[in-house]
């Protein structure tokens, strides 16, 4: 699967989530989407709930951005760098951020950033449309 199908597969199931909780509050929105919770109540929205396993070695890790609004891709890449194509990365370089280099390609390794899994973070950049969120990730 490449970024922009998983991209637009995860935003339908974040908006149907949306969609069914529209009679709660933004923070309640923003609390409904610990991992705890949508591990019992969300189990399809991500394949690592049914191992009960976080993306992110959090304590209070928070699902509602699972991918980050500064992560950006082009699945036709952006650049070649030493003879390999350049096909996401940080667009604020944070510095938990790394690449990961195969052979041909460099992706992205967000692994060690929690930037985005933050409640204050989610509130700052909060809307019910993710794809508003999201709107600078993809080219």
């Amino acid at each position: 699967m490449n970024y922009k199908s998983w991209f637009n597969k995860h935003g339908k199931k974040h908006q149907e989530i949306i969609k069914k909780l529209s009679h709660l509050s933004d923070d309640e929105l923003i609390e409904y989407f610990r991992f705890e919770n949508m591990v019992k109540n969300e189990p399809d929205f991500c394949p690592l709930y049914d191992k009960n396993k976080k993306c992110h070695d959090i304590e209070e890790l928070n699902c509602y951005l699972c991918a980050c609004p500064n992560f950006r891709f082009d699945d036709n890449g952006f650049e070649q760098i030493e003879n390999r194509t350049l096909f996401s990365k940080c667009s604020i370089n944070s510095k938990d951020g790394r690449e990961f280099k195969s052979e041909n390609a460099i992706h992205q390794n967000c692994s060690g950033c929690l930037v985005p899994h933050h409640k204050n973070y989610i509130k700052e950049n909060f809307s019910r449309d993710w794809f508003e969120i999201m709107k600078s990730v993809t080219n």
